[in-house]
């Protein structure tokens, strides 16, 4: 039964944590607000104006629930109700052992949701400030494209420096531009992985002097020149362009987004190729495929020319070349409570990246606490953390505390955030024991948890 007495709670940035906190609120029966300054005040990286547009990767990341960590979160959000990961599920395109998913399919059934929900109500347009004192219950969840002056008053009223990283986007080809009598399609050992069939990339393969002339250009090619206030701003480790890892020794890529192994060429079977890029589908008609990896700030010249130097891509198409943001995030562990309340004002919540947890999943999962931490409060109770040897409390613990506020910087789940379990367990055996544990956890957490209201 929804108390239509309640007064809403006002959710800042259509997202993917701003639109699965809306959305865990609504379903809890309490009435929401979610405003989105998308298309009134655009920003550098989105192109549309709905909620959850993927403006980086396709992809969410391993799907695997019992040996990968955010595979874990995938199953966790599920059994959570997590509507991010219902249309992801929905929209999934082939990705080997990823979860990856149709872009377009997949913003537009988190808009429908959104807009269809009789709970929710979307208001457009920019909030220029901190939030109104008539809002008494706020979720901030503007992601890491914060406008400025909403990320100023934040600053100003926190007394904090924010910090700031870069993010790069990875180009796309279309898929009838790609020469096959060079690349194959495979998945790395043959994996399929949900939706897929063990064939979901496509691979072009290097001999050792392709992939050395190639290094040599991307070490010499005209880059983004930095404005003078972002020349200080450093890169996210785990979403490093390509040129900046070619930086770091000729043979980084091949070890890295570029590694050969678990691949067989079926144009040269006789020989293991000497480096590889792959190409993952990007949308559900597969006529799009992004270049796994390969976010990049060179300059859209020098990217056509310098990609057409893999194998297969001679003649490439490019529905969209890579780019470069800057984020901004939060001092997590030194400015939020364990319910990701502002201490210093705690009617106001954040959520998603702009606590700096790093990753589409990571920040929709921060949005679905933040949303059920907030439910609780409006409907007279209060907010439950998730047991911290799950993957969603591994997260809360990490930014809410778990961190170094001296040297915070933005983390993607893993199973070192976990408690350990018993030592003598090594290996994959390891890994599953996380896993296990987790789930069995977050069962109890649930069951404990209110029940849905609508």
């Amino acid at each position: 039964m929804v108390d239509t007495s309640l007064s809403p709670v006002h959710v800042i940035g259509g997202g993917l944590a701003g639109s699965e906190a809306a959305w865990q609120l609504a379903q809890r029966g309490v009435p929401v607000v979610l405003h989105e300054m998308r298309p009134v005040r655009p920003t550098e990286a989105h192109s549309t104006d709905q909620f959850a547009e993927l403006v980086c990767s396709n992809s969410f990341r391993s799907d695997d629930a019992e040996y990968n960590a955010v595979g874990l979160l995938h199953e966790e959000m599920r059994r959570c109700g997590s509507l991010i990961l219902r249309c992801a599920d929905a929209h999934k395109v082939p990705a080997g052992g990823a979860l990856a998913m149709d872009r377009d399919g997949f913003a537009g059934a988190v808009t429908e949701a959104i807009t269809g929900h009789p709970l929710i109500t979307v208001e457009r347009g920019e909030v220029a400030g901190l939030p109104p004192e008539a809002w008494d219950s706020v979720v901030i969840a503007t992601g890491p494209l914060t406008s400025p002056p909403l990320a100023e008053a934040i600053r100003s009223f926190t007394g904090e420096e924010s910090l700031a990283f870069f993010d790069a986007i990875a180009p796309i080809v279309y898929l009838e531009s790609v020469d096959l009598s060079k690349a194959w399609f495979q998945s790395r050992y043959d994996k399929p992985g949900p939706g897929g069939t063990g064939k979901d990339y496509i691979n072009c393969a290097f001999e050792k002097d392709e992939y050395r002339a190639f290094i040599d250009a991307l070490l010499t090619a005209e880059k983004v020149d930095f404005k003078e206030w972002e020349k200080s701003t450093p890169y996210f480790e785990g979403c490093l362009p390509i040129e900046v890892m070619a930086e770091r020794g000729v043979d980084t890529l091949r070890y890295g987004p570029m590694k050969p192994v678990g691949l067989t060429n079926p144009h040269k079977p006789e020989r293991r190729p000497y480096a590889v890029v792959q190409l993952r589908q990007d949308n559900a008609l597969g006529t799009l495929y992004n270049l796994v990896g390969f976010q990049t700030k060179l300059r859209h010249a020098e990217q056509a020319r310098i990609f057409r130097m893999i194998p297969g891509l001679e003649k490439a198409e490019f529905a969209r070349l890579g780019g470069l943001h800057r984020n901004t995030f939060l001092n997590s562990p030194r400015l939020l409570d364990g319910a990701l309340r502002l201490k210093a004002q705690p009617r106001i919540r954040f959520a998603g990246q702009v606590t700096g947890c790093e990753g589409y999943v990571e920040s929709a999962a921060v949005g679905l606490l933040a949303g059920r931490f907030a439910a609780a409060e409006r409907l007279g109770g209060e907010p439950s953390a998730p047991p911290v040897t799950t993957a969603l409390g591994a997260i809360l613990g990490h930014i809410t505390g778990g961190a170094n506020a001296d040297t915070y910087q933005p983390m993607n789940v893993n199973f070192g955030l976990f408690p350990p379990v018993d030592e003598r367990i090594r290996g994959r055996d390891r890994k599953l024991a996380y896993t296990r544990r987790a789930l069995e956890d977050l069962e109890g957490w649930l069951m404990a948890a209110p029940a849905v209201a609508v």
